[in-house]
């Protein structure tokens, strides 16, 4: 009986070991299918188990989204960020795309427009989905079936959230100052009819 229960806790401990290994290798985050094809279906506990080991250590394992992946303990991110300088920052129309995008979703090209007040570029999409945040979502089952667009992983990897529900409240961006009363900005709000204006200008990128 001694033996049976120091073989099975060697085999968890395989697994732990290879889990770990995995995560560690992979230059993106893991989702728990494709880990599972490797570990077996016991790949969630021992996830769970993990995280538990790493969280008071200098990285911790964390979700984004669908993926895990090692991250660097939030408390000591501001301590080993370092300044750069970079070639070129997203545009005004890119943040606010972006930020509707990521309010929004599943949204429209159009109704981007709407709550923007202005039309909105190619361009500034191709830019958003290059960096990896933004891709298609459905087709809307309206005339025109018009395309719809969401966040992916990437972006809440890339902004260090578990989700969409760690998305800052519409109020706390307000507290913040990081709010005014520009019409893309009433428009995360949901609320108003400047919220929804006619398109009258187009992004100058």
């Amino acid at each position: 009986m001694i033996e049976e229960v120091t073989n099975a806790e060697e085999a968890r401990m395989g697994k732990l070991r290879l889990l770990e290994a995995l995560l560690f290798a992979s230059a993106d985050p893991l989702d728990e299918e494709t880990l599972a094809t490797r570990i077996g279906p016991e790949v969630g506990a021992l996830l769970e188990s993990l995280r538990a080991h790493y969280a008071p250590r200098g990285i911790n394992l964390v979700r984004t989204g669908a993926g895990w992946a090692f991250r660097t303990a939030a408390d000591l991110a501001p301590i080993l960020r370092q300044e750069e300088e970079v070639s070129k920052k997203l545009s005004r129309a890119a943040i606010e795309t972006l930020a509707i995008i990521a309010y929004h979703q599943p949204v429209t090209r159009a109704e981007i427009e709407a709550i923007r007040g202005v039309v909105t570029s190619k361009g500034t999409l191709d830019i958003l989905m290059e960096h990896g945040w933004i891709r298609p979502g459905r087709r809307r089952e309206t005339p025109g079936r018009p395309l719809t667009w969401i966040t992916t992983d990437h972006f809440l990897d890339h902004f260090g959230l578990e989700s969409l529900r760690d998305l800052p409240s519409v109020e706390d961006l307000r507290a913040a100052g990081l709010l005014d009363s520009r019409p893309v900005l009433l428009g995360l709000g949901g609320t108003g009819d400047d919220a929804l204006v006619s398109p009258a200008d187009s992004d100058e990128d």
